[in-house]
């Protein structure tokens, strides 16, 4: 997949400079950062998931009900496989499936990452103004590397995995530390959003949100602005969010 972003550094020299206090605030705005969720969110894989659950269940004799997609959707993975292997009684260990799992997603995301509608747009105009960005995954670090190399890591200062906190979405936790590590008031970042999950995170967080829903509907709440498609958001957009009231 090609990508007309334009550049900001290597990611591991902005991780530095996050980690050190260096990655500077936007200038002349309440904004101070934008937090990204990635599956369903900049990328159009949370269908992938769902795929790769049916497929791994189906070879364990097992058929998924379709409607327990809205239930582990967006979640971490301890907490969607948990579901599933209760709901199933499949004869495997959470260690086991965790690996299938993301072995299967894996074998996905290496044959393409489709970007959502407004992504690319999106990423260019934040690297443009030099608006510190963060990607937060309830993903695990292996799986938004791959990520990450298919849409440019150089657009991100920083990434946050699921398997890096003690506690992933719906718990604030790597909201807040990938606030803390842009040195950022959370109360004066952006975060977008396309689960109620995520959006329950970083509420917790205490930051604004983008709700960009992808599979169940998300209504509209205080310091939450929900839109259909991220070709809707752009840096005016986001800087507005700072003057909506708490």
């Amino acid at each position: 997949m090609t990508s007309t972003v334009p550049a900001r550094g290597t990611h591991s020299q902005a991780l530095g400079s996050a980690r050190a206090g260096k990655t500077p605030k936007a200038e002349g705005s309440a904004l101070q950062a934008v937090l990204l969720d990635m599956d369903g969110t900049l990328v159009d894989t949370e269908g992938f998931w769902w795929d790769v659950e049916v497929e791994v269940f189906a070879a364990l004799g097992h058929t998924l009900d379709e409607s327990w997609r809205h239930v582990v959707v967006g979640g971490p993975m301890t907490r969607s496989a948990g579901f599933l292997l209760e709901a199933t009684g499949a004869a495997i260990s959470l260690a086991e499936l965790t690996v299938l799992l993301n072995q299967g997603f894996e074998d996905r995301i290496d044959r393409a990452v489709p970007l959502m509608p407004g992504a690319a747009r999106l990423l260019a105009e934040l690297s443009a103004h030099a608006i510190p960005t963060a990607l937060v995954s309830a993903s695990h670090r292996r799986i938004i590397d791959r990520v990450l190399a298919a849409i440019g890591p150089q657009h991100f200062a920083l990434s946050v995995a699921g398997d890096e906190v003690a506690r992933t979405k719906p718990h604030p936790d790597p909201y807040l530390l990938a606030a803390s590590r842009l040195g950022a008031d959370p109360a004066r970042c952006a975060v977008v959003e396309d689960t109620a999950t995520g959006v329950a995170a970083a509420e917790a967080a205490g930051c604004h949100v983008v709700a960009v829903p992808s599979v169940a509907p998300i209504p509209p709440a205080p310091r939450r602005t929900v839109v259909t498609s991220l070709e809707e958001v752009d840096l005016p957009f986001l800087h507005g969010l700072m003057a909506c009231p708490n």
